[in-house]
């Protein structure tokens, strides 16, 4: 038998096994890993109440809010949706003060634990670009501040610390392997790894292989940035092959922890995301390229894959994002992320019909039959099958 025949032996079984876990019904363990940013920078969204049916619908149970809105937050209780919620960027002079930590975790998550599940607090979001790094400074103080306040409230137990970064923090990040942090942020990096190695939290990123492929589409093929089938790229260091971006943009971070001697901290991803809209300029976005990465990444999800580096490690994704947000400054792009319309129609196909009829509007995701509750339970369950066979049919040949 040559290695390559038995390669595909092995995969078949694969597909065998994957198969026989969903209708174990333990799959749904690994739906888990996929949750979906929730903003709010528009004046025609959906109350919190019909946003909750709307995750219910798409058996989402995660979900980031950029702020702590005291009506989401209330409106959340009780619904068993994971929530992580985020300390906005203005604000984190102030918890330079252990007190104003206290207040602000007193104020902010106190009054609606535990019956809203908020499961993380990030500490800003990208403190560091290549066009301002004043505010990276003050997130070590504020991360400590609110981890203290926790503790003495005793909340820690449910609720991690973290801070998303953009992938401006990498001064290498090709191939993989030499994935290393710029010098001016490695002794930040440095505190910031060893702060969630001590607090057994993880390393967020906001990875968009969007921008790399809007920024040169000559170079880099738009089915290796989209999941689609391609030949992909070999790290030549480790011999690890990619077929898509985003996995090499978290492994690259990965390696980079490595060199700072954290080998094993877990990279997740908060924000990842294809516009279905764009300027003149902004090469790429378009419904279709929108409806196909965000497909082919929920159904990895669906498959609980992990990365190449990390292939046992199932990688938790939250996709940016759930509305289309028409107040967002900068381009049109940015107005344009969504999976669904304000009124909860959807902005592009994603090709499962269990999501096409789905309304933001509705006052309750309840099925009129019986039949039509079976109907949907056998759809949902079609999509996770053909999720599995997709993504190892791809490595077959």
């Amino acid at each position: 038998m040559t290695s390559r025949t038995f390669t595909r032996l092995s995969n078949l079984i694969h597909i065998f096994l994957l198969l026989s876990l969903v209708f174990s019904g333990n799959i749904l363990q690994r739906v888990t890993s996929l949750g979906i940013n929730y903003g709010q920078v528009g004046n025609n969204l959906p109350s919190p109440d019909k946003v909750i049916n709307l995750l219910r619908s798409l058996r989402i149970t995660k979900t980031r809010i950029y702020d702590t809105n005291p009506q989401i937050l209330s409106a959340f209780a009780n619904s068993n949706i994971e929530i992580i919620v985020t300390i906005e960027n203005q604000v984190l002079p102030l918890l330079q003060d252990p007190q104003q930590a206290i207040q602000w975790v007193n104020s902010h998550i106190r009054p609606y634990v535990p019956a809203t599940r908020i499961t993380g607090i990030m500490v800003g979001n990208e403190l560091f670009t290549d066009d301002d790094s004043s505010l990276i400074g003050y997130m070590m103080p504020a991360m400590i501040n609110i981890h203290k306040a926790l503790v003495q409230l005793g909340l820690d137990r449910y609720i991690q610390v973290s801070s998303p970064s953009s992938l401006a923090v990498l001064g290498e990040s090709y191939p993989p392997s030499a994935g290393s942090f710029k010098p001016e942020v490695s002794s930040v990096m440095q505190q910031l790894l060893e702060f969630l190695e001590a607090t057994k939290s993880p390393f967020w990123i906001n990875a968009y292989p969007y921008f790399a492929y809007k920024d040169n589409p000559q170079e880099i093929p738009i089915d290796y940035v989209l999941f689609n089938r391609n030949i992909g790229m070999t790290d030549p260091n480790t011999r690890l092959h990619y077929d898509n971006m985003m996995y090499a943009q978290v492994d690259a971070v990965a390696f980079a922890a490595a060199k700072l001697g954290y080998r094993n901290i877990e990279v997740r991803v908060a924000e990842t995301g294809w516009p279905s809209k764009g300027d003149v300029g902004e090469i790429g976005a378009s419904p279709m390229n929108a409806a196909t990465y965000n497909r082919n990444l929920m159904m990895r999800q669906f498959a609980g894959e992990g990365t190449p580096a990390r292939r046992n490690a199932r990688l938790d994704v939250y996709i940016f994002a759930l509305f289309n947000e028409d107040m967002k400054p900068g381009p049109t792009s940015e107005k344009n992320y969504g999976i669904f319309q304000p009124d909860g129609s959807l902005a592009y196909n994603l090709g499962f019909s269990t999501m096409s009829t789905t309304t933001a509007n509705s006052e309750s995701v309840t099925y009129s039959s019986s039949a039509t509750k079976a109907k949907r339970s056998l759809e949902y369950w079609t999509i996770l099958i053909l999720a599995m066979v997709q993504v190892v049919m791809l490595r077959l040949f």
